[in-house]
Parts: C-alpha cells; sequence; structure tokens
C-alpha cells in the first residue's frame, strides 16, 4: 500500500502520461491507505472472533430522510475474460446496491466489509479482528425498496487503484438516504480484495506496470456491463449468478433514463472513459482523480464535475485542464480546502480512528488527510455531490452550484 507523500511539484502539462508520478499526491499509486501493503497469507484470516474488548470502528451515518438498504450481487460477464488472470475466465464482478428502503426491523446492518475480505484488508494494515472490528453500514440487507419514491435515480462508484468498493460507503449510504439508487462496483483482481460468495477471496493480481489507461478501459468495461445488469432488474430479471434473492420492489426501481458516475482517485478518472464508452451514463464527477490515455482530449457533451483537494485542481493537473477544454456540457470545478487526497474515501474516517495502532501521530495524520474534519469532510462532499446529481438527474437546481457559500466556507470554485 503506498504511502499518500506530498508534493508541490505539478504535473505535467497537457494529458498525463499512462506511468504517473508517485511523487504527485493524487498518482494512484496513493490510492491506498498510509502505510505499506502488507503480503497475507490466506491461513492468517482463519483467527477465530473479533475481540470485543478491541476496537470498534464508527462511520458517518446518513443525513438524507429515508432509511438505507443494501444488497450484495455476485455478476459474471461471460463475454469478456478476465485481463488480469491466465486462461479463458469469464469476468466476475462483486457489486454493492444502496437504496432508500422502508421496513427496515428485521433487516440486519451490512457490515462494512464481509468477514473473509474484511480480515485480508485488516492484515495488509498489520491488524487483526481482534484488535479492531469493522463497522455496520446503515445499509439493512435485502429491506424493502421505498416504492413510494417511484422509480430511483442511478450512481455508479468506482474507487481508487488496488481500493475496494467499500471505501466510498459513507457517499453510497448517505446518497442513497437522499434517494438514490447507488451501485458500488469492485473491480476484481484491481482491488486488493474481493469477496465472492462461498467464502472466496480474490485478491490483487493486476500485473506490475500496466497502464492506468488500459486500467480505465477495464473499468469502464466493467461499468457498462453492470449498468446492462440493471437494466435485466429493471425488467424483471435477476442477473446474479447465484440467483440470490433481490430486495422486494427493486425492478420497478431502477431508472435506466437517470444514470450518472461518480469515483475516487483512479475511479474519478474512469468517469470520463466510462462515459465516453456509454452515452447512458448522463452525467460524472470526478473525485480528486488524475486521466489518462485519449479520453480526456475527446469533447464530452454532458454535464462533469471536478472535485478536488486542497492542493488539487486544474491549475496543476495538466490531465484536469485538457478535458475542462473539451467539456460541452455544464462543468463546474470546486475544491475543497483543508482536505486531502485520501480525504475522499473512507479512509478520511477510518484511519484517524486506527491512529494508534498505526502508530501515526497527529502531524502525519495531517499529512495525509489534511486539516479538515473527517465527519465535516463527508458531510460537505455528500452535499455537493447531491447537489449536482440533483441538478442534472432530478432536475432540481440547487444554489451551492452557483459559487461560494457562507455556509461552505471550505469550498472554493476554480474559475
Amino acid at each position: 500500500m503506498a504511502a499518500g507523500k506530498t508534493s508541490d511539484k505539478p504535473a505535467a502539462t497537457g494529458v498525463s502520461p499512462d506511468q504517473p508520478d508517485p511523487k504527485t499526491p493524487w498518482a494512484p499509486e496513493n490510492d491506498e491507505a498510509p502505510l505499506h501493503h502488507k503480503p497475507v497469507h490466506p491461513d492468517a484470516l482463519s483467527s477465530g472472533r473479533a475481540d470485543t474488548s478491541g476496537l470498534q470502528l464508527d462511520m458517518p451515518s446518513p443525513t438524507g430522510p429515508y432509511s438505507v438498504g443494501m444488497v450484495g450481487l455476485h455478476l459474471v460477464d461471460k463475454s469478456r475474460t478476465d485481463p488480469y488472470v491466465f486462461g479463458n475466465t469469464p469476468r466476475e464482478l462483486m457489486v454493492s446496491l444502496f437504496y432508500p428502503a422502508t421496513a427496515t426491523s428485521g433487516h440486519y446492518q451490512a457490515p462494512w466489509m464481509p468477514s473473509i475480505s474484511g480480515a485480508h484488508f485488516l492484515a495488509s494494515r498489520g491488524l487483526s479482528p481482534q484488535q479492531v472490528t469493522l463497522p455496520r453500514t446503515a445499509g439493512h440487507v435485502l429491506a424493502p425498496v421505498n416504492t413510494k419514491l417511484g422509480k430511483l435515480p442511478v450512481l455508479l462508484y468506482s474507487t481508487g487503484l488496488h481500493s475496494d468498493r467499500a471505501m466510498g460507503t459513507a457517499h453510497a449510504q448517505d446518497l442513497a438516504s437522499r434517494g438514490y439508487l447507488v451501485v458500488m462496483v469492485d473491480h476484481t483482481h484491481d482491488a486488493n480484495e474481493v469477496q465472492f460468495p462461498g467464502n472466496r477471496l480474490e485478491v490483487n493480481t493486476m500485473p506490475a506496470g500496466a497502464h492506468s489507461s488500459d486500467t480505465l478501459k477495464v473499468r469502464a468495461a466493467d461499468i457498462r456491463f453492470v449498468i446492462n445488469q440493471l437494466g435485466t432488474i429493471s425488467k424483471g430479471g435477476n442477473p446474479d449468478a447465484g440467483h440470490a434473492t433481490l430486495p422486494s420492489g427493486l425492478s420497478g426501481a431502477v431508472d435506466m433514463s437517470r444514470i450518472g458516475m461518480f469515483g475516487w482517485s483512479l475511479g474519478g478518472g474512469a468517469v470520463d472513459t466510462a462515459m465516453q464508452l456509454d452515452h447512458r451514463i448522463a452525467a460524472g464527477a470526478d473525485l480528486d482523480g488524475q486521466f489518462f490515455g485519449t479520453a480526456p482530449s475527446k469533447d464530452l457533451d454532458r454535464p462533469f464535475m471536478l472535485f478536488s483537494s486542497g492542493t488539487h485542481n486544474r491549475n496543476n493537473d495538466g490531465s484536469w485542464r485538457t478535458l475542462w477544454s473539451h467539456l460541452k456540457g455544464y462543468r463546474v470545478d470546486v475544491q475543497l480546502h483543508g482536505a486531502a487526497h485520501l480525504s475522499f474515501s473512507d479512509n478520511e474516517w477510518m484511519v484517524p480512528q486506527e491512529a494508534g495502532l498505526l502508530g501515526l501521530s497527529q502531524a502525519q495524520l495531517q499529512q495525509q488527510f489534511g486539516t479538515i474534519d473527517p465527519n465535516r469532510a463527508v458531510k460537505v462532499q455528500c452535499d455537493y455531490l447531491a447537489a449536482f446529481f440533483d441538478q442534472e438527474l432530478r432536475g432540481k437546481h440547487s444554489t451551492l452550484l452557483d459559487g461560494p457559500s457562507r455556509s461552505y466556507p471550505e469550498i472554493s470554485f476554480v474559475r
């Protein structure tokens, strides 16, 4: 896991190269937390149940008016082979759907990450389930969809390089509580750990030195496939490979005519590539991620939001300048002061809670995550994401996008 180094060195002008400079704080090499990733032997994961005397992590609560449901799906794309493993293995994905729900009583709250992948996640950081208990999310598994809301606008989420879909959970459950169907995608064998049914764990097998533009093409194809599976659900089908139970009311809740996408870091870079590949994605938002390859130099006629940390914007990232000049639809560029690159992931609220166990000082935390309060960072990000997607997918204009707001002094507009 690469250290999240900070540097004032500007990115190269023009489209960023496929091999990013790891000294750049928003480069994909810095997408995973502040310690070096440690190899984990599978036998180390069967070390028993979490010790209740260990550290219990808490995550920010959703701020919207609706309760939240959740379901995980196992999807198999038989039309593609997995580019990261040998042989003719079909591409497999795990996704999580968060949505507004009713009657959540009796539906347990989904864990932030399943037990096997969660243990692997902790072990890679030198921690164990005995030391740290990962939190429960606000998502109640298989709770009925709130059908009173009618068809729900869809938001897809792609996470950072070698990161897990769980890293966007705070955003996903908050947006779901505001009436969105949020679909979080794990990019198998790019992610450090993905747990499939039957307690099967798949880890990162991406070749060293893989070109970021190629990685984005794989992610964009993953997203297009997931959108196709949402179409199957909207027609009353069940695309889950094991025909797992779907929540009541889900098929009638998928609005295939209102689809947006957001992502963090490399996942943010994937938004533009995915929008170029699939015109069903009507609006996109990039959370502090560089762009790679030829996609940013192609015109895009759909709305796009650039949302950056305090040390990153199009003034020092050539890939952002290139994309900005090719955005032909509505465009907005906002900057969150006091935030760092990792502030746009669940690391923002998680790592400060674990700082003592990780041996991180306050100065190191500020280097990794900036000076903004973790809960405030999540709230501001969710408020501006919701304002953007409310405007573009729901036709509800928000004055937050008109310019600076006294209620959000951390936000500036890059003009």
